[in-house]
């Protein structure tokens, strides 16, 4: 059987976001993206570590995120950490402009999946930083979790 090179069941998650960050509400936009994006985002070739969301002028966009180039690109190839806007209703934009500015708190992206229409989608969250102590808290908690596991397995 030969292996397809692009696939439509693609959710690529953020994993260091949940450790970094509490997170909050979630939401989920749409991108505005090129040709040569669309194609390595369903190779799987995505890096969210760094991304992150903000308003400016009404609109929202998102940076920090990778896309590797397009293999088979050509000089029409995109740029690999460019700004990316993001597509969400203009009432969702004005909620989240009032909870960032009151409340301080930040826009980090967690999940990129394409959906049943085969569009891709940025799945983002409020997140508030974590300090130390609390990023050990909860390494205790996941040590915790394991330990339970491995009991119940036995």
């Amino acid at each position: 059987m030969k292996q397809q090179r692009f696939s439509n069941d693609i959710s690529i998650k953020n994993r260091q976001a949940g450790f970094e960050y509490e997170l909050g509400d979630k939401y989920v936009a749409g991108m505005v993206l090129t040709g040569t994006e669309i194609k390595s985002i369903r190779e799987g070739k995505v890096n969210l570590q760094d991304g992150y969301c903000y308003l400016n002028n009404a609109e929202l966009f998102v940076k920090g995120i990778s896309i590797s180039p397009y293999a088979q690109g050509t000089h029409y190839n995109h740029e690999a950490t460019r700004e990316r806007k993001l597509l969400l209703k203009r009432s969702e934009i004005r909620k989240l402009e009032g909870k960032v500015e009151e409340k301080g708190l930040t826009l980090v992206p967690t999940r990129l999946f394409i959906n049943g229409r085969g569009l891709a989608k940025l799945e983002f969250a409020l997140a508030k930083g974590k300090k130390l102590h609390d990023k050990r808290n909860s390494i205790k908690d996941r040590d915790a979790k394991r330990e339970l596991s491995r009991m119940k397995l036995k």
